[in-house]
């Protein structure tokens, strides 16, 4: 029997949260990671970096593999890769082999970043689309708000190697809903023919389809921003002004609070005013709260509350951005849309690894760098929504 719209939202977004999950607890750690293994800050972003390059390159194995064979038995191979490079983390004596591991890591979380958005385009488009992937979001949720809060809560008694015995732990329970909850969306009759040839034709069209890299990339830069966040956050917010893990992770959750809150109000307003209008709003006031942030900092103010209260401004619209643009890449490529979502995803994984390098070459312990990688991002993101959603078709604006 078909899951229900609300059940696959909580499957796919519990399924969607393992790779974040890898991400947000170990937020909080990142400072007592350097202190801890004798590296530089720099050596320790590159621990995010290694992860996002191969949770974005594997995509591009994942996708397309999945519209071939169906999308349970990737998901299998990527959640057991996924738990063995936890596992390696977790027994890491050096800064070298954490880093070797988290490249493990990536490979295997990337399945599950890929095939739940082939799921929903599997079964919806459209707005309907937009409603079950803003529902997907508010149970993917539980990763940047409570991730962090649990991060913390096993550091300081057990130390950092425990969150990552915690995230093997939360894969078994992935795999049990993949193997006892999840349904096939990929019927044989509907799988794309096993052969390279498949692959780089489906792969050729996507790149030459202008508005698909157009919205690839206003996502892809919305989420650079958020990854300079979480490259910079923990030691802004802990070295510079003096929070603790718990307390960062109380900051850190208020943001995630306001870009999930605000997702899920694109399946409403892109129902009322179309998704394409919504993007380019959403994206303008995106760019604009980011842009106060940057003068303000750039000015000389040091304050945090008011850095916490624009960047949650700011990524507040980034919320109705993200899975807009993810429903509408889609949208025109249901028959390798797993091919389509690995593309895309790809893209922008790797471009926001490239831009934890960028700012990591350039952080010197304040707010200065991370806010203004932030609004260049966004004016770029504006550049791009304009160019190509200014004159959206009439399937997208209905």
């Amino acid at each position: 029997m078909p899951l229900s719209f609300a059940r696959m939202a909580i499957v796919l977004g519990l399924l969607s949260a393992v790779g974040p999950f890898a991400i947000d607890m170990y937020m909080p750690a990142m400072p007592t990671i350097a202190a801890d293994l004798g590296t530089s800050t720099a050596a320790t972003q590159m621990t995010l970096t290694v992860f996002f390059m191969a949770f974005g390159i594997c995509q591009l194995i994942y996708g397309p593999v999945s519209d071939m064979i169906g999308r349970k038995k990737p998901l299998y191979f990527g959640l057991a890769v996924f738990m063995a490079g936890s596992l390696g983390c977790a027994l890491a004596p050096d800064i070298d082999m954490l880093i070797a591991f988290r490249v493990v890591q990536g490979i295997g979380a990337s399945s599950v970043m890929v095939i739940p958005r082939a799921i929903i385009r599997d079964l919806h488009t459209g707005v309907e689309a937009a409603r079950l992937m803003s529902l997907v979001m508010l149970v993917f949720s539980v990763s940047p708000i409570l991730a962090p809060l649990a991060g913390s809560a096993l550091i300081v008694p057990f130390g950092w190697r425990a969150v990552f015995v915690a995230v093997s732990a939360t894969t078994l329970l992935s795999l049990a809903l993949t193997a006892f909850v999840l349904p096939e969306t990929r019927p044989p009759e509907e799988r794309v023919r096993v052969s390279f040839g498949a692959v780089f034709g489906g792969f050729a069209l996507l790149l030459r389809d202008a508005r698909f890299m157009g919205l690839t990339f206003i996502g892809g830069l919305g989420m650079c921003s958020f990854f300079a966040f979480l490259a910079s956050s923990p030691f802004v917010y802990m070295d510079h002004f003096g929070l603790t893990p718990m307390q960062y992770s109380v900051a850190f959750s208020v943001n995630a609070v306001s870009f999930i809150g605000a997702s899920q109000l694109s399946g409403k307003l892109g129902a009322r005013f179309g998704l394409s209008r919504v993007v380019v709003a959403a994206v303008a006031a995106y760019t604009l709260f980011a842009c106060i942030l940057f003068v303000i900092t750039a000015l000389g103010s040091d304050s945090l509350p008011v850095l916490i209260a624009l960047l949650m401004a700011t990524f507040a619209f980034l919320g109705l951005v993200i899975p807009s643009t993810m429903v509408l890449s889609l949208d025109d490529h249901g028959p390798i849309a797993g091919m389509a979502s690995a593309l895309g995803g790809t893209l922008q994984m790797v471009t926001g690894g490239a831009m934890i390098a960028v700012v990591s070459l350039f952080f010197d312990g304040t707010a200065i760098p991370m806010v203004s990688v932030i609004a260049a991002c966004a004016v770029g993101a504006t550049v791009l929504a304009f160019l190509t959603l200014s004159r959206s078709r009439a399937p997208h604006a209905a």
